[in-house]
């Protein structure tokens, strides 16, 4: 296990230290752009992002039942996830070009949403059933 962590030490260094030196030879420009939005992506998930996860998560133990609070919190991570990065493609407005943007993005993200939560109640529905049959001694 020690060798593996000291390979992934090294390829971690190895990686941060190209990503510096391509961010070096970038022109001054490109530079401050890219320190600019590093910095604004650190200050919105600090001030913002979390926060607002940290008050809804306590929101949902509070309103949710104990047994759903792991689905939901899976849920609405990977919720999140796919809407963030969905956000460059949904709702853009381009040429008329086929080659870019050549799906219907909005779909795939709402599918891929009810997906996510139909599922995150199906798991529910299960596991209480399960939590029923094992209170009244069945076997599950």
């Amino acid at each position: 296990m020690t060798l593996i962590r000291l390979v992934l030490a090294c390829a971690g260094l190895w990686l941060a230290g190209y990503g510096i030196s391509l961010l070096l030879h970038q022109n001054p420009v490109d530079l401050r752009s890219t320190v600019f939005w590093f910095a604004g992506g650190i200050l919105l998930h600090d001030a913002v992002f979390a926060p607002l996860c940290a008050a809804i998560g306590l929101a949902g133990r509070r309103v949710l039942p104990r047994n759903w609070w792991a689905p939901a919190a899976c849920g609405a991570v990977a919720t999140v996830t796919l809407v963030l990065l969905a956000v460059p493609v949904v709702g853009r407005s381009l040429p008329n070009n086929p080659t870019i943007l050549d799906r219907p993005y909005g779909i795939g993200l709402a599918l891929a949403l009810v997906t996510i939560w139909a599922l995150v109640a199906l798991y529910t529905a299960e596991s209480h059933r399960r939590t029923r049959s094992a209170s009244k001694g069945e076997e599950p």
